[in-house]
């Protein structure tokens, strides 16, 4: 469709942006994208603004005078005939004449004709697959976006977004698309921390509850049989060397004397209490106490609950709904042992592929805090830097970028960003989003719930599109406030109603 004409002015057309003037029946919006040829091919580029212009309104005070008059300028001359709307196209890339896609260096020359861009063009141009994972269509252009898996995932994936924005909706139909993929496309596995219980309802929508595993918090368990000196040193981030050198001790002799039979931290305890192997009381009070701290989580016992087989299946979803836990440090220890052992398991390839998804991840991965508060960063941050040469992928989730791991996020070679208001975020996503200019980040702080923007290794340029439909039941915990609202007085009447009934 033939949108426009390029024009001249004192700086455009230039590589960096062009301005066209739209045909009277031309319509054009922000983000769309148009086509238009040059020396070197066909140029692609992104509407980045729309303006409108009549020269009969552009001299302020002969419009006042007019005005004061008693008479618009309307009325006495034929300015809506002068209206006219010009468009602001940034280029993004250029097909050559031997069809392959490359860099623009050579800008159109005026009186070139601007198409809005064709599907298939738009399909190829941003490096769609045809057997990828659709999330959505491009904003403003029937286009189905269908990213390719391993440039989706294999380098890590950050989504990024304010709260209420749509993180978790586009999380579910990411794990649809997954869920749903065909063998011979290849099916991985997936494991998710869900921190608020936001993804339930998979286990109760019949298309997905016979692949769909969970384990609740509270049901959660750390085999100790199974713990290294690493993971207890992982736990406690406070524990000196010494300290660390006489635990290992511990747990040689208590294995060498329990031998088949499994031991938890009471009986690890026993033994500190004991024990005649350390000698520095010291150093035994200080790691009874570290230890009694784990035990009082309730966290450890016999063996691991879920068992790591279980834990990961090709095509199958395990949820780690941890919503009934209230401390931090417990959350925390359960990614940091969920985190290692999927690591040390792909590293063998004892386990399928697998997508780790982190939901509030700043919580788990923060940024400037010491090791203390932080227990399950170290492990985060080295499948962020060597998962990918295991087929071990990263999902963060976060609503707050500026609080999440710089070394996790940097790696995170594809963001999907949702609407972003906070100035400190966006500054931040524009630092560590390679690709993003200046017209696309204040694009951000206004996206509706819904549509959002994809960065990074799997597009082969930035592109805003709306989220797809999800198929997956919502949970019920996330239900509006005015439903919630309505529900606690309707159990209010109830409990009154029956204390008037007993009376």
């Amino acid at each position: 469709m033939h949108v426009g004409t390029v024009i001249s002015t004192a700086s455009t057309p230039s590589t960096e942006k062009f301005h066209f003037v739209l045909t009277e029946n031309g319509e054009i919006k922000k983000g769309q994208f148009v086509a238009v040829r040059s020396e070197e091919g066909n140029i692609i580029a992104r509407v980045a603004d729309v303006i409108r212009v009549n020269p009969y309104f552009e001299r302020a005070e002969s419009v006042r005078e007019f005005e004061r008059s008693g008479k618009s300028l309307t009325e006495l001359f034929p300015s809506d005939r002068w209206e006219y709307r010009v468009g602001e196209a940034v280029p993004l890339g250029v097909y050559n004449t031997s069809g392959e896609l490359q860099r623009s260096f050579v800008p159109p020359s005026p009186g070139e004709k601007v198409f809005l861009a064709g599907k298939e063009e738009l399909f190829n141009f941003f490096g769609f697959d045809e057997h990828g994972l659709f999330l959505g269509e491009v904003l403003h252009h029937n286009v189905e976006v269908k990213l390719n898996l391993t440039r989706l995932l294999q380098k890590h994936l950050a989504i990024l977004a304010m709260s209420g924005a749509g993180k978790s909706y586009l999380t579910s139909v990411l794990v649809e698309e997954l869920l749903e993929r065909k063998e011979n496309f290849g099916k991985i596995g997936i494991v998710l921390i869900d921190t608020h219980g936001e993804y339930i309802g998979f286990a109760e929508d019949e298309r997905y509850m016979h692949n769909t595993f969970v384990v609740e918090g509270k049901d959660f368990k750390i085999g100790v049989p199974s713990l290294s000196p690493q993971f207890f040193a992982e736990f406690i981030p406070q524990m000196s060397a010494v300290q660390r050198r006489e635990l290992t001790k511990l747990l040689a002799h208590l294995h060498e004397e329990r031998r088949e039979r499994p031991f938890d931290l009471n009986d690890l305890l026993e033994m500190l209490e004991n024990d005649k192997i350390i000698k520095k009381s010291d150093t035994r009070s200080i790691l009874y106490t570290y230890l009694s701290e784990l035990n009082a989580t309730g966290l450890f016992g016999y063996y691991d609950n879920p068992s790591l087989d279980k834990l990961t299946r090709p095509g199958q979803l395990t949820i780690i709904d941890i919503s009934d836990l209230t401390s931090q440090k417990e959350k925390q220890i359960i990614v940091s042992y969920i985190g290692r052992r999927l690591f040390e398991a792909r590293r063998i390839e004892r386990i399928p592929p697998v997508l780790f998804v982190i939901e509030e991840a700043h919580n788990y991965a923060p940024e400037s805090v010491k090791r203390e508060a932080a227990i399950s960063r170290g492990i985060i941050e080295k499948i962020a830097r060597e998962g990918r040469k295991f087929h071990l992928s990263l999902c963060l989730i976060s609503q707050r970028p500026i609080n999440l791991s710089t070394t996790a996020l940097s790696q995170c070679n594809t963001h999907i960003i949702l609407r972003v208001t906070n100035p400190y975020d966006l500054e931040h996503i524009g630092k560590t989003s390679e690709g993003i200019t200046r017209d696309v980040l204040k694009t951000i702080s206004s996206l509706q719930v819904g549509e959002a923007l994809v960065v990074g290794e799997a597009v082969n340029y930035p592109l805003f599109f709306k989220v797809r439909k999800r198929k997956s039941k919502k949970t019920e915990r996330g239900i509006s406030l005015e439903e919630a609202a309505k529900r606690f007085m309707e159990k209010l009447n109830s409990i009154s109603r029956d204390a008037k009934a007993f009376m």
